[in-house]
């Protein structure tokens, strides 16, 4: 704004140097020239000062989010590890709560409700500082005591967090150099229960409402768990530490498909959406602005257990082989997704391009000739289970029979019938809900049943990677692609910077509003 400015003085004085005295033009002229010049120089400041103006950040309206997510809980022990809910849970519960520590999007680590943290030589006892003064929206001082009831149950098994004057201390089982990692990302926000079942936070929102297809505000706050609700509408904090947001509040529509969320958001209806690896493309053809984070679900193909028999083990390679990750990454997922052939991506794990992830279709057909007549794959076809309302699980699972049979095996797809799985095999999708490498392998352990080792994964690289490398080698779950989140937001919509893990961080959001009050469409032109 400023170079805008300094243009408009510059090319007036420039005008009266060469203009002013000595000029030969008749003096009619030289005035008419001078008006013209003086309404030229008039419009350049007022250009500028609008410009100056939409720029500066504006406070008040509401953000309007629709969300895929059906259901909703702050309650974050509640939430479900690599589920696509947790996700979503974690972005409203981002609204109201706060972590001890917060990482910025150059991998550096911020205070948030502590100001200053050590640790010992061994890394096994951390010391927090907690910020003083700060409240909870209900006005009650947050104190160390807080802390420790919210984050203890939240804590991997072996971990303590007691309170100390003026902040906490957390002792490890071992050595834990990952544990601000930890802290910063996941369900690990500080919170209260008042004992009736509302959740009160330190952040710069309070849940005020919810609709009224869900019975009571308890169901969304509390222990009662997640159920059905339509909007939750989210007022300003007038107590949080941070300072005020810019925005008076936040809606949130829940259920919202993406295609419709698109709609929305060109049609004016809402400011911010959650779309999909098929809606996302459409958006952008439309010129709707839009996001896309780094790969965060894995889509995966899960055998029920170890192979029992030798013949389990080749045809489990053989489909690995087979599968042609690269071409539906760039083809069937429109070069909106990684081809992976490891359990955690590139960005979190460090070793990921370690893990071959080319097909070999004459290799997998010389897997294929091993087998005997009767066996799975060959005689019979194998049934590879996929969830009925998630779409995506159906295009990759379809694309793998189709790469399986040019080896000259038979797969085919068959829709989950609720919780049980009819396959013989089951496309699984799993999402990374935290910034430790370590705890995300040991939340897909625990998630698939697998048997942790003694003291957990290991947190060194190499060890980490070798205890991957081994599991990999297992055949139990062959990865498959990696699929970012996408989104997409109003013209409106400024100041949005969410982190490349997922986290949108609507508090630092302002919405600019046109001279008429109104807003403007996505993707329609101001």
């Amino acid at each position: 704004m400023r170079k805008g400015r300094s243009v408009a003085i510059w090319t007036t004085a420039k005008w009266r140097g060469d203009r002013s005295g000595g000029s030969g033009a008749p003096a009619r002229l030289r005035s008419v020239s001078g008006l013209l010049w003086a309404a030229v120089v008039v419009v350049l400041c007022v250009a500028a000062a609008k410009a100056i103006g939409a720029a500066r950040p504006q406070y008040g309206g509401v953000l309007r989010v629709e969300l895929r997510a059906t259901s909703a809980t702050l309650q974050p022990a509640k939430w479900k590890s690599g589920s696509a809910e947790f996700a979503s849970n974690q972005r409203l519960a981002e609204l109201v709560f706060d972590r001890l520590v917060t990482l910025d999007n150059y991998g550096r680590f911020q205070p948030g409700l502590a100001t200053e943290w050590s640790h010992d030589g061994a890394t096994k006892k951390w010391q927090f500082a907690l910020r003083q003064g700060v409240k909870f929206s209900d006005g009650a001082v947050l104190t160390p005591g807080d802390v420790v009831t919210a984050l203890q149950p939240l804590l991997p098994r072996g971990m303590q967090i007691t309170a100390t004057t003026g902040g906490v201390s957390v002792q490890c089982p071992g050595a834990t150099n990952d544990l601000l990692e930890l802290l910063a990302s996941g369900p690990y926000f500080v919170y209260k229960d008042n004992g009736n079942g509302l959740l009160r936070g330190t952040g710069p929102f309070v849940l005020d409402s919810v609709s009224a297809s869900a019975r009571d505000a308890d169901k969304v706050n509390g222990d009662a768990g997640p159920a059905p609700a339509q909007k939750l509408r989210f007022r300003v904090n007038e107590l949080c530490w941070s300072g005020r947001p810019y925005l008076n509040g936040v809606e949130v529509t829940l259920g919202v498909a993406p295609a419709r969320a698109l709609l929305d958001l060109q049609l004016g209806k809402t400011d911010l959406g959650e779309l999909s690896v098929d809606t996302i493309r459409r958006a952008e053809q439309s010129n709707v602005k839009c996001w896309a984070s780094a790969p965060l679900t894995l889509y995966a193909l899960k055998f029920p257990g170890e192979a029992k028999t030798a013949n389990e083990q080749v045809l489990r390679e053989a489909i690995n082989l087979a599968v042609d990750r690269g071409a539906m990454a760039r083809v069937l997922l429109q070069k909106q997704a990684e081809p992976s052939g490891a359990f955690l991506p590139q960005w979190l794990s460090g070793y990921a391009f370690l893990f071959d992830a080319e097909s070999h279709v004459e290799r997998a057909k010389e897997l294929r000739a091993k087998l005997p007549g009767n066996a799975m794959g060959v005689a019979t076809v194998m049934r590879i289970s996929v969830d009925a309302n998630n779409e995506l699980s159906r295009l990759v699972a379809e694309r793998i029979a189709v790469n399986a049979r040019a080896a000259g095996l038979t797969l085919q797809t068959v829709k989950a019938s609720g919780a049980k799985n009819d396959g013989d095999a089951q496309l699984m999708a799993w999402r990374c809900t935290t910034l430790s490498p370590r705890a995300s392998l040991e939340n897909l352990a625990a998630t698939l049943k697998w048997q942790i080792p003694e003291g957990g994964v290991p947190e060194e690289p190499d060890a980490r990677y070798a205890w991957e490398k081994r599991m990999m080698d297992e055949k139990n779950l062959l990865p498959i692609v990696a699929v970012p989140d996408f989104a997409a937001l109003a013209g409106q919509v400024r100041n949005w910077a969410p982190s490349p893990w997922g986290e949108w961080r609507l508090a630092d959001v302002w919405l600019e509003q046109s001279e008429a009050g109104t807003k403007t469409p996505a993707g329609a032109k101001p």
